[in-house]
């Protein structure tokens, strides 16, 4: 995720050289724009309380949510220049990992998220032809296919379920037009304000619930096409 990171700020800087001389771009009101990222989702996942524990947590026990890199699909639709609502389309895959107490414990495995989001954009016009963004929005995160990891199931769960959230998303981000047509460069970050309740089940019955800070960013940089 480092190099991940370091690469997409070494594009950032390089394309402002490029395009910090261009002239503004022309109104875009009524535009439609699509972009596409390759996006790093990098995922608290701690426990915040435990709710019920029927087995007997060790002190300190904690988790750890693995990371991912996926592709990530944007739409937005420009209300007027400076102002444009955003929807996005991706799932990402994640496993629950012990830590602390649980160091390395296989808990949750191939968890699925699906965060339908919403965002409200102001896109500041500073007369060059890059456009930087700030926005924000709610988000209800889907959380699906989830299955018992191998230490879990050495206790005996029989299955596990991690609970769809409503949430928060703060966003910023910049556009960068590569020429004079409509395709560019686009940098985007989100930070979400979001978590879950864990359940791992013995059978009818709860064996442990576990609430957990989920607040992923998700950091991309890709395309975008407007027309």
């Amino acid at each position: 995720m480092t190099h991940f990171l370091k690469t997409a700020l070494g594009c950032t800087a390089l394309t402002f050289a490029w395009a910090a001389p261009a002239l503004a771009q022309d109104d875009r009101t009524g535009d439609i724009q699509l972009r596409a990222f390759v996006t790093g989702v990098i995922v608290d996942g701690e426990i915040n309380d435990v709710v019920t524990d029927t087995v007997g947590l060790p002190a300190g026990s904690q988790t750890t949510v693995t990371d991912q890199v996926v592709p990530t699909i944007a739409a937005s639709y420009f209300i007027s220049d400076t102002f444009s609502v955003e929807t996005i389309c991706c799932i990402t895959p994640h496993s629950v990992r012990g830590d602390g107490a649980l160091a390395g414990a296989e808990l949750i495995d191939d968890a699925i998220v699906l965060p339908a989001t919403v965002t409200f954009k102001y896109h500041p016009d500073f007369g060059t032809a890059f456009r930087p963004y700030i926005g924000a929005g709610p988000a209800y995160f889907f959380i699906f296919g989830e299955d018992v990891g191998a230490d879990a199931a050495a206790l005996g769960i029989t299955d596990v379920n991690l609970t769809n959230e409503l949430g928060f998303a703060l966003q910023a981000g910049v556009d960068i037009p590569l020429g004079d047509g409509n395709w560019g460069l686009s940098l985007d970050a989100k930070r979400y304000f979001i978590d879950t309740n864990a359940e791992f089940n013995i059978g009818n019955t709860t064996a442990i619930e576990t609430d957990h800070t989920l607040d992923p960013w998700v950091i991309g940089a890709g395309l975008s096409y407007t027309f």
